[in-house]
């Protein structure tokens, strides 16, 4: 092989892993950062008591309604999923044909015009698979829809001595079902989008190398 194409065929290995990797997260990342609150306008010197956007209701008490306030998002997710299929096929076939036994067409013995066939496939496949993640995770408001739903984001991140651990998470909560206390379970989440992730020894550990990673993509086995 000539030197130019082994050095060509080198530099192809080490740019793909890192440019295929770098192109997923850069695309699966949204923004979890925080939400600030947004400042209510100044109060209209008309001598009223109700003004428009300092006004609250009695009845909300300190649950979560505006842009920047914290609600509590209590992780009980939990699914499990399995599938099994089988078949059988059988088929069978024989044909045969007497020949004269006397006569100038007395050529061919019986046992040489008998045929028979016999066919079967048996298949059986099942899978399954279960996963669970339990947790609390305090998200911002990011942003409140005109029929009351709220939009909301956030992410929490852990250093341990092993590794970085993050865990991100977005979506569109009811205000219906906000607990006096500000949680609400992920189950009641609409267009939720929980991300896991994690960096460190411990994770490199249960990966693939990238070598390894690039012939599995291209081997046709």
């Amino acid at each position: 092989m000539p030197r130019r194409l082994y050095k060509l065929i080198l530099l192809s290995l080490l740019a793909f892993p890192v440019g295929a990797q770098a192109k997923k997260d850069k695309s699966a990342n949204p923004d979890y950062g925080p939400s600030l609150p947004i400042a209510p306008p100044p109060a209209s010197a008309n001598g009223a008591i109700f003004q428009i956007g300092h006004y609250s209701p009695l009845t909300s008490g300190a649950r979560a309604s505006r842009v920047g306030d914290i609600i509590t998002i209590n992780l009980v997710e939990r699914t499990s999923a399995s599938k099994s299929t089988s078949a059988t096929t059988g088929r069978n076939g024989s044909f045969g044909l007497s020949p004269p036994l006397s006569g100038p067409l007395n050529l061919i013995s019986a046992g040489d015009v008998n045929m028979s066939g016999d066919q079967s496939f048996t298949g059986k496949g099942e899978t399954a698979q279960s996963n669970a993640l339990s947790g609390e995770l305090s998200v911002t408001v990011a942003a409140v829809y005109p029929n009351g739903n709220m939009l909301v984001q956030g992410e929490k991140a852990l250093t341990l001595n092993r590794g970085d651990e993050k865990v991100q998470f977005t979506g569109i909560v009811r205000a219906a079902d906000i607990s006096v206390d500000n949680r609400v379970l992920s189950t009641r989440v609409a267009a939720a989008r929980i991300v896991y992730t994690g960096k460190g020894e411990i994770a490199r550990a249960s990966q693939q190398g990238w070598l390894q990673r690039f012939f599995t993509r291209v081997s046709p086995f």
